[in-house]
């Protein structure tokens, strides 16, 4: 599970993000204050950080200074009411990842945090064997029992992103951040939908009964693992 440090002492904004980006594959552990911060910190590590820069008791800005001074290398993405070229100039030298103002749409929030999250995790192989398939995504190669498969771009990107999270259920809000959006247009509702018959149509010998690509209502789909 990838785990999100957030700073913000705003408690109304603290929880919609909280909300927004929790799921069975993300926790987010809050902090309102700098010596809290500094607390929960100090213990396991994160996979992102996202870190409110004017703070009751000190500023998330040199919070990030000392971090990297103590080679803490985790993602980082400023949020800030401060928007002048100079002040995001001012984060990213810091060593902020990224930097985003208030106020912000939570969509766009979700879309950034999974690009920070996809750039600092391991790389994961770009050829994977799972159970009668064959899936080389460097090569956009695809096989069912030696039988090539032809997917589409988007088909491509939905499949990979499930299976590399075989076993676990992701979320549509996730699975339409990661294939579509990246802070984009809006992606019409029943996309993810439409997309999720096609693949299940090209990969299932029974669509209408996968073995796979299956889904859990109510909160999104996986690929189960055999």
């Amino acid at each position: 599970m990838e785990k999100i440090f957030l700073l913000e002492d705003d408690a109304t904004l603290s929880r919609g993000i909280s909300m927004a980006l929790s799921g069975p594959e993300c926790a987010v552990i809050l902090a309102d204050c700098l010596t809290q911060a500094q607390e929960k910190l100090a213990g396991p590590s994160y996979d992102l950080l996202i870190l409110d820069i004017n703070l009751p008791d000190g500023s998330g800005l040199d919070l990030l200074r000392k971090l990297r001074d103590q080679g803490n290398e985790t993602p980082t993405i400023l949020l800030t009411a401060n928007d002048l070229e100079l002040d995001e100039v001012t984060g990213l030298e810091a060593g902020a990842d990224d930097y985003i103002t208030k106020p912000f749409s939570l969509a766009v929030l979700r879309a950034r945090v999974h690009a920070q999250l996809r750039r600092g995790s391991r790389p994961a192989s770009a050829k994977l064997e799972v159970g009668p398939f064959v899936f080389d995504f460097d090569k956009m190669l695809y096989r069912r029992d030696d039988l090539e498969i032809d997917l589409s771009k988007t088909e491509q990107k939905l499949l990979r992103v499930l299976v590399e999270n075989r076993g676990h259920v992701v979320s549509r809000s996730t699975l339409v951040d990661r294939v579509w959006t990246d802070g984009a247009e809006f992606v019409e509702e029943n996309a993810l939908s439409v997309t999720v018959k096609r693949l299940r149509g090209k990969l299932e010998k029974d669509p209408a009964k996968p073995e796979y690509l299956k889904t859990v209502y109510g909160i999104g789909y996986t690929w189960a693992v055999k």
